[in-house]
């Protein structure tokens, strides 16, 4: 009879460590010191020990999986981007799954590390639970989100962009122009990207000595459909807006439509800012003012990190923020007299 497994405890103790200690190293965790890191490695190696799921697998797969909830729109395309060309780079072939990220069920994208056999995981606009963590984690792969829903517990790393500071370099650019009635309309407002470009939409306008309208306030979804319902309640107002914050450009182009349904004319009647700086926004007419987040890039540095937590390497920090650059076009104006 082949010789058992020793336990995470037997290893442990040989170690001179917790047991919670062994599992970070077995599943690729970074805070744990490159000496004990030394010692429980070499142990696991003379016990043959392999972590679960892995079991008959002591090489990688050469597989990332990245996971997000749909590729319909330019923002995505630009995150797939950045996160192929990193992977490449490095000789790692990037299975994509089109999963709705709140699934926790066996179906959902907390199965596919075991599935795919896959190294690690990217995740897009999502949130993780504890026990979705843990899941993931019992397959040993590494675990980095994309523009988290909320910040994420239990240390798992996460790329953002600078929300806040986007959203109030919009802001600021048309009270420069003399814009006093701007309205702003968000993602979801669960979303933590979302609440951010608002809060700074809130801080611009508090500086300025705007009272801030709650009327002038509105919550999409991020699509297109979403700024075009929105803009049409804002046209719709009493006293309308001379000028839109969208907090998308996908967003930006709903409210697009609904100022030419409106009969309005941009940027002369309405003065229009979105958020992305997807490719489209040259092309649209007049092209769009908007503050240019790195997506590319943000796919490149969430690879980077999920490569870095493969090899054992301690990250600077569990959460980065990409700058963000307002991009001026023709779509923002004084408002007429």
């Amino acid at each position: 009879m082949s010789e058992q497994r020793p336990t995470l405890a037997v290893i442990a103790a040989e170690a001179g460590v917790s047991q919670a200690t062994v599992s970070k190293v077995i599943n690729g965790r970074s805070d744990v010191a490159p000496s004990t890191r030394e010692r429980i490695e070499g142990l696991l190696q003379a016990h043959n020990y392999l972590p679960p799921g892995r079991q008959g697998r002591g090489r990688r797969s050469g597989l990332v999986d990245l996971i997000i909830g749909g590729l319909d729109s330019a923002w995505a395309v630009e995150i797939l981007r950045g996160v192929e060309a990193e992977c490449a780079r490095r000789s790692v072939a990037t299975v994509v799954s089109l999963v709705p990220p709140s699934e926790a069920s066996p179906s959902g994208w907390t199965a596919l590390p075991a599935l795919h056999h896959s190294d690690g995981v990217i995740l897009v606009t999502a949130s993780v639970t504890p026990s979705q963590r843990a899941q993931v984690e019992r397959t040993g792969a590494a675990l980095v989100v994309i523009d988290p829903i909320d910040l994420p517990g239990n240390g798992v790393p996460s790329v953002g962009a600078t929300n806040w500071a986007g959203g109030l370099a919009a802001t600021e650019h048309l009270l420069e122009l003399g814009h006093r009635r701007i309205a702003a309309i968000g993602g979801r407002k669960e979303m933590l990207c979302s609440q951010a470009r608002i809060d700074g939409y809130r801080s611009a306008l508090e500086r300025a000595g705007v009272e801030v309208d709650r009327d002038l306030i509105r919550f999409g979804d991020f699509q297109h459909e979403g700024g075009f319902r929105c803009a049409q309640e804002l046209l719709a107002l009493p006293e309308p807006p001379t000028a839109v914050f969208a907090g998308s450009d996908q967003q930006a182009m709903g409210v697009y439509e609904a100022a030419r349904q409106g009969g309005l004319s941009i940027p002369r009647d309405l003065s229009v800012i979105g958020f992305d700086d997807l490719p489209m926004c040259d092309w649209l007419s007049p092209p769009l003012t908007t503050v240019r987040q790195p997506l590319e890039e943000m796919g490149r540095v969430a690879a980077r990190t999920l490569f870095q937590l493969m090899d054992g390497q301690p990250l600077v920090s569990p959460r980065m923020e990409l700058s963000t650059e307002l991009r001026v076009r023709l779509s923002t104006a004084p408002p007429h007299p």
